[in-house]
């Protein structure tokens, strides 16, 4: 009798052992949960990552998906505000049940983010932002695969210098993202003996510009640095121009190129825009020729930057997924994705590895041209 108990309990134990699953993987999905903007004026921006990333992951369902389970992709909107943004972490880890965290889009959401991320030890994979607030000091769970800021703004700094221009001045977004890119312009403006000379703000979600306008104009610059997204930088383009004022205009890669090039119509030829993925119209290159199969669909949508990231982040994702085995766990997504020390999605090299989570350096340059065209 003693001995069938002992047995009865051993076998409970290993039973719960074999019962358990890790948060958000079943034996026919896996749950990802995504924070982004799917309203208000950074819109674009949001469902632009998702659309890319949900592109690919139709692709990987269809055929069977990972060892079986298919990817499901829970999105919330957070307007790009932080504190939604944050609610949202909440509910996703706490009553969504998301294996990982998914292709957030902007600074001071993913921001936000971060105390609930820590405390739920939860990977967070691809964020769609290059701040330096989410890269140091590292953290094993966060994953990026874009350049950052300060590689972003060194390159316009390095190219409109080439061009001996010295008076640059700054418009950026009041928060965490538009003071990421006005450090990382100072600092590349300092490498070289160059200070800024006139500095402008705007309110995250606003096109109100007046102000900034006024006091960059006055700095008479031959250059100025937006970090901000498309819908303000159009409305500090026009109001500059309107002013009879018509410097270099740079923006780094988070604008959302083509919005920004639509917002501005016929104002948007010479516009500059650094950029930190493949260019999407370039289908020489395998991934591009891939996302442009999976997501242009025929013609029902246009190419884009920001759904070409959300593409390439969803491949990687999957490889990922895939060396992680099929006994999937949080843990074993981080190490798989230490491993991928230099994986080839397809013209576009991913670098991970342990204490190295920032995986790529690529840094392109572009302009608008007429008709709403990009030239490299």
């Amino acid at each position: 009798m003693k001995l069938q108990k002992t047995l009865l309990v051993i076998f409970a134990v290993f039973a719960s052992i074999i019962c358990r699953a890790e948060t958000g993987v079943t034996n026919t999905t896996i749950v990802l949960g995504q924070s982004a903007a799917l309203s208000g004026p950074a819109q674009e921006l949001g469902k632009g990552m998702h659309d890319g990333a949900q592109a690919y992951f139709d692709h990987v369902n269809a055929g069977g998906g990972i060892f079986g389970r298919k990817i499901i992709l829970k999105t919330l909107d957070d307007g790009y505000e932080a504190e939604r943004a944050a609610a949202n972490t909440k509910q996703l880890i706490e009553q969504e049940g998301a294996f990982a965290l998914f292709g957030y889009v902007g600074t001071p959401t993913s921001k936000a983010s971060l105390p609930a991320i820590t405390k739920a030890q939860i990977p967070f994979f691809a964020p769609f932002t290059g701040a330096e607030v989410l890269r140091s000091p590292a953290n094993r769970n966060i994953f990026h695969i874009r350049a950052s800021y300060f590689q972003e703004t060194e390159k316009i700094i390095e190219h409109i210098t080439t061009l001996s221009i010295k008076r640059v001045a700054v418009f950026y977004q009041d928060d965490a993202y538009g003071k990421a890119g006005l450090e990382g312009v100072t600092r590349a403006l300092k490498k070289r003996n160059i200070d800024v000379i006139g500095l402008g703000t705007v309110e995250r979600n606003s096109t109100d510009v007046a102000a900034a306008v006024q006091k960059i104009k006055q700095s008479e610059p031959q250059a100025v640095v937006m970090i901000s997204t498309y819908k303000s930088c159009a409305a500090f383009i026009k109001a500059m121009l309107a002013e009879g004022k018509h410097p270099l205009f740079w923006n780094i890669s988070f604008v959302g190129s083509r919005a920004l090039a639509s917002e501005l119509g016929n104002d948007a030829t010479g516009v500059n825009i650094s950029q930190v993925m493949p260019a999407p119209w370039d289908d020489v290159n395998p991934v591009v020729k891939e996302y442009r199969k999976l997501y242009l669909r025929n013609g029902e949508r246009e190419w884009d930057y920001v759904s070409m990231e959300g593409f390439i982040a969803a491949k990687v994702f999957v490889e990922a997924l895939k060396r992680a085995g099929k006994d999937l766990t949080r843990d074993k997504l981080v190490t798989s994705l230490e491993s991928l020390t230099a994986y080839d999605t397809g013209g576009f090299v991913v670098r991970f590895g342990p204490g190295h989570h920032n995986g790529s350096d690529f840094v392109d340059l572009t302009m608008i041209s007429k008709h709403g065209k990009f030239l490299r």
